[in-house]
């Protein structure tokens, strides 16, 4: 078909260069320049005109046989051409007298519509043949694998929704089990939490323990330019999920669609409800859905459209958290199952230093050990090629190359220093593990913590505590440059202030307001906006206990600097000319930490 358009294309475009062609060199007859009757009888006497053709205005010299000229085309005046007739007939000199072709005339005028026409049927028809492509790529946009080799015991770090999804597998397997007591089999399951938590993988996990067609893909694939083409994707993705039920269709950031309906309407968000809908009818009970479970996954629920999470439709939430220090060992022994490790390696001491990072984050982890020990030609991934893939993947690669003026450098190491001395003398931080004034990422020195365990909950003493912690870098550079500071501490103020504003508008923790929050989400189609609920009057006090508690904390720490101003001294020192302190070192310069 499509080598039949072409071949039509081109006969097209070869008759409109004909075309153009024919009507170029009638206008270029036209456009000869007159001449006299009696020029016209001398070529003719002469013989150097064999017949003469007049058709209008225009005159056709063939020539004769004395001349070596081709054709030529003259034009003469309309009052001359009766007497050149007439002075033809005397000297019986062959002519000929047509009456003028109108169809050039009218083919030039025509010309430019009829390019336009077919320019405009040629774009159309290309939009059409696109539109239709696009609705027909629905198994080449949604991928289908039939024998999922993924299980549970590939999946750690979050047991509880392991076991919230298990008994799909026996919804799956045996239906009518389920049914025989009047239940049904849950139509959909939205797995939500932060990036690299497992989501895609527990999904993967249910289909290969169940033995079902695993059916995947993005949300945002279904959203296209032209409206319509999205419910198309969703009819013909769930028409394919019943063909193989029992099967699993498994859809990826499914906010791509699913946001909140409402606001200024626009062509891609009309395309957006369209294939909203379509979800909703299909999870509905308009269309029947025996067999077939659908799994979403989002890192943003409270952005979700209320239709798309009511009962019978996303009967089941499961919430997969980043892991604790429990499910951090458990991944990293699932991806060292193909890893040599030698005898200084202890997964549960790196658990403990890999606090807030996600299953992804741990596998690239020991992936980047891997890497950097076949480079060095280890036999084996040591505790020292941990070390480097964690320093790496928490604050980023080496700067081998960027070089800090002494001044420079001396500054970044008091700020490390602050940090490290305040959070080793305030009691409710974490203990330091290794502080370093090597350049990495976008940060010239780094001090790391090693939490003794996770805190999902914490009290106001202990985000104060942290306040003092994050202010210890600005402290110490203000103390050792007599009251002038740097730039470097803006990730900190950054990170307090939003501390300290989150104590008082959501924790209910400032002294002066009460147990109350101020302001109200509201998360749009595209932004998220906060509805104010407060009087001015409030926002005022509102800033003033945001700035009391972060003076009070900045204030603390500098107590602690200079009582312990000496310790501050000997680290910084220490810095500058080992460039990374760490272990029994740290206990050495700061003394042994107190309980």
């Amino acid at each position: 078909m499509q080598a039949k358009k072409t071949i039509l294309l081109w006969l097209l475009l070869t008759g409109l260069f004909l075309l153009i062609w024919r009507a170029t060199m009638e206008a270029n007859r036209n456009e000869q320049t007159e001449v006299g009757v009696g020029e016209i009888v001398r070529l003719a006497e002469t013989g150097e005109v064999k017949s003469v053709v007049i058709e209008g205005n225009s005159v056709t010299l063939t020539p004769g046989a004395t001349s070596a000229s081709h054709v030529r085309y003259v034009a003469i005046a309309d009052s001359a051409k009766p007497e050149l007739i007439r002075i033809l007939v005397e000297r019986h000199i062959p002519f000929e007298e047509r009456v003028p072709s109108q169809f050039m005339p009218m083919v030039i005028s025509m010309l430019p519509w009829v390019v336009l026409a077919i320019v405009l049927v040629f774009f159309m028809s290309s939009i059409g043949s696109q539109s239709r492509n696009a609705s027909a790529q629905i198994k080449s946009k949604s991928k289908m694998a039939e024998n999922v080799a993924t299980r549970f015991s590939d999946v750690a770090g979050v047991d509880e929704a392991v076991e919230e999804v298990r008994d799909l597998v026996s919804f799956l397997k045996r239906p009518k089990d389920f049914g025989r007591l009047g239940g049904r089999v849950p139509k959909g399951v939205l797995l939500a939490g932060p990036p690299g938590t497992g989501k895609t993988l527990l999904a993967r996990a249910v289909a290969g323990e169940a033995g079902v067609p695993f059916i995947s893909g993005s949300a945002s694939e279904f959203v296209e330019m032209f409206v319509g083409v999205g419910a198309s994707r969703v009819r013909d993705l769930f028409a394919e999920a019943r063909r193989h039920a029992p099967a699993i269709i498994f859809i990826d950031e499914i906010d791509a669609v699913g946001r909140k309906r409402g606001g200024v309407s626009s062509g891609s968000h009309e395309e957006r409800q369209q294939t909203l809908n379509q979800i909703l009818v299909e999870m509905d009970g308009f269309a029947e859905n025996s067999g077939v479970i659908v799994l979403a996954a989002t890192n943003q629920p409270e952005v979700l459209d209320g239709a798309l999470l009511r009962a019978g439709r996303f009967d089941r939430r499961v919430y997969m958290p980043l892991p604790d220090v429990r499910g951090r060992e458990a991944i990293l022994k699932v991806h060292a199952k193909n890893k040599k490790f030698d005898d200084t390696v202890d997964l549960t001491i790196l658990a403990r230093g890999t606090a807030g990072m996600t299953g992804a984050d741990l596998e690239m982890l020991l992936n980047e050990a891997a890497l950097y020990a076949a480079k060095l030609g280890h036999p084996a991934i040591s505790g020292s090629d941990l070390e480097y893939a964690r320093d790496k993947v928490i604050a980023g690669p080496e700067r081998k190359s960027s070089l800090l003026t002494p001044r420079i450098k001396s500054v970044v190491a008091y700020h490390e220093a602050g940090h490290a001395v305040t959070a080793w003398f305030t009691k409710n931080c974490d203990p330091v593990y290794k502080v370093s004034v090597v350049p990495r990422g976008s940060s010239l020195g780094h001090t790391q913590i090693l939490p003794q365990g996770d805190r999902p909950l914490k009290s106001r003493n202990q985000l104060l505590d942290e306040l003092v912690c994050l202010f210890g870098g600005r402290a110490a550079e203000k103390k050792v440059a007599s009251g002038d500071f740097t730039t470097g501490a803006s990730d900190d103020i950054e990170r307090a202030t939003a501390i300290a504003r989150r104590m008082v508008t959501d924790w209910g923790m400032a002294e002066n307001l009460g147990q109350r929050t101020f302001g109200e989400k509201e998360h749009g189609i595209v932004f998220e906006n906060e509805r104010r609920d407060y009087s001015d009057a409030t926002a005022d006090l509102i800033d003033k206990e945001i700035r009391r508690i972060l003076d009070q904390a900045f204030g603390r720490t500098e107590n602690v600097l200079t009582e312990h101003w000496d310790r501050v001294v000997a680290l910084a020192e220490a810095l500058l000319a080992e460039e990374t302190v760490d272990g029994a070192r740290l206990v050495q310069l700061l003394g042994e930490r107190p309980e």
